[in-house]
């Protein structure tokens, strides 16, 4: 078999292959056994017709076929293999010419992984803002603390916010009552926004039994985008009460003996969560900082890919209705183009992203251990509450352990890059990043390393977290 490349942009190439008649023979072999097991000949046992006898009965033609249409996977990765292409998605392949007796001669048009240029990764200069920590941060921390442990007790006065009341609701659109939409005795902290638009404000100043009658839109359900007239009914109004920050609270909510300790452990609290938090922000930096400097072509059909799966699961819960689906982003203060436009920024980002990344892994021989594997295996586990060994078969179901190898190889490349990198915080002081990026990783610093380089392993997430939902 002989094959050629042919370069056709910087991210596509065309395979030219030809293929001697005679390497076919095994394919014609195959294809005739499987005919003798389907044709049946009067005086010969299923699988026993010979081939001549087999042509006869459904021509050389049809065979011929069979055994192109059977070869040409297996050839197509034979030449792939020959020619050290690294293909990116499925081909377009077209036969150019097949004759009995003569070469099949066929072409494979596939987008490619591109050249790419790297920098000198020492090079590199990160900056970040430094670590600070001020005592509000300490006291929010605090007063989240003596919230958990915080009594409700009925009072007797119009509702402000921070309360926690039990409320009434319902709802119309052009007079029409909207079943879906009422609800009793639904508990809500007033103030929390978790709810629909415009509700807090108007909870605020009634009394228990009162009710009021505000205009919100509705952001999803079979009126989504549309005004509502929607009423809501006190029915009952309680605050939290907060235990005193002294040392008999510190002994009931943490291990220490004294305020003083709780609120040092505390800033410990605060303080890790902002490295963590550095971490992110030195990943996210030194990933802009590569996309900023590096030139990667982008193959259009793997970004128009990711655009059509993108707009696809928007979509697919108002069931591909695009009028609603407009109706929806409207409400949001969006638009479809303003969508379209940030879905296709988002999809090269992703892509440029991770072409750099597997640049970036190969050069420096990134290799994936299993400890690796099993790290990101027990994260993902603990994201979508299910065990690890579900997680896997899950994985293997859907066939994207492929994607979840990748996507842990290109974090390990990640970490890779700021170890060579100079970080500094904006004070000039030097950032020590061995503790998220350097080996071994720790659980939060592996986090902070993989974090999103791309959405590779995202289709493993959504099927592992249907998984979890058809369990709950």
């Amino acid at each position: 078999m002989k094959s050629t490349v042919e370069k056709l942009s910087p991210t596509r190439v065309r395979i030219n292959v030809e293929v001697p008649f005679t390497e076919l023979q095994p394919d014609f072999d195959r294809a005739y056994k499987e005919l003798a097991k389907q044709v049946r000949l009067p005086g010969f046992r299923p699988g026993k017709a010979p081939a001549k006898l087999l042509e006869a009965r459904i021509g050389r033609g049809a065979v011929l076929e069979q055994v192109v249409n059977d070869a040409l996977p297996s050839r197509y990765s034979e030449a792939v293999v020959a020619t050290e292409v690294t293909p990116l998605g499925q081909p377009e392949i077209e036969v150019t010419k097949i004759e009995d007796g003569e070469e099949l001669v066929f072409t494979a048009e596939v987008d490619v992984r591109p050249d790419i240029e790297l920098p000198d990764l020492s090079s590199l200069k990160i900056s970040v803002e430094p670590i600070e920590i001020n005592d509000e941060e300490v006291d929010a921390e605090l007063e989240s603390l003596r919230a958990r442990f915080g009594t409700l007790k009925g009072v007797e006065r119009p509702a402000q916010t921070g309360d926690f009341v039990s409320i009434d609701l319902s709802a119309t659109v052009n007079g029409e009552e909207l079943p879906d939409a009422a609800t009793e005795g639904l508990s809500h902290e007033v103030g929390s926004g978790q709810l629909i638009d415009g509700l807090d404000e108007a909870i605020v100043g009634l009394a228990e039994g009162e009710s009021k009658v505000f205009t919100t839109k509705l952001a999803a359900g079979e009126h989504a985008g549309e005004e509502a007239e929607v009423t809501v009914t006190v029915k009952s109004i309680k605050e939290r009460e907060l235990p005193e920050a002294d040392d008999e609270f510190a002994q009931l909510a943490s291990e220490f003996d004294t305020i003083e300790e709780l609120r040092e452990n505390l800033v410990e609290q605060v303080k890790r969560v902002k490295r963590i938090h550095q971490a992110e922000k030195i990943r996210d930096n030194a990933l802009e900082l590569l996309l900023e400097t590096t030139e990667v072509p982008l193959p259009e059909a793997i970004v128009q890919a990711q655009v059509d799966q993108t707009v696809h699961n928007a979509i697919h819960g108002l069931d591909h209705d695009e009028a609603k689906f407009a109706e929806a982003l409207e409400a949001e203060g969006s638009s479809r183009e303003k969508f379209d436009a940030e879905t296709r920024e988002a999809a090269e980002k992703a892509v440029k992203t991770q072409l750099l990344m597997d640049a970036i892994a190969d050069d420096l021989d990134i290799q994936v251990g299993q400890n690796d594997l099993t790290e990101r295996l027990v994260l993902m586990s603990r994201q979508y509450g299910i065990e690890p060994a579900q997680l896997l078969q899950i994985l293997q179901q859907n066939n994207q352990l492929p994607a979840m190898f990748a996507d842990v190889r290109r974090g390990l490349t990640v970490a890779a890059v700021v170890e060579a990198a100079t970080v500094t915080d904006t004070d000039g002081n030097v950032v020590d990043t061995a503790e998220f990026f350097g080996p071994p990783a720790e659980e939060d610093g592996a986090e902070a390393a993989e974090g999103d380089t791309d959405d590779a392993s995202d289709e493993a997430g959504e099927a592992a977290e249907q998984q979890a939902d058809k369990a709950e």
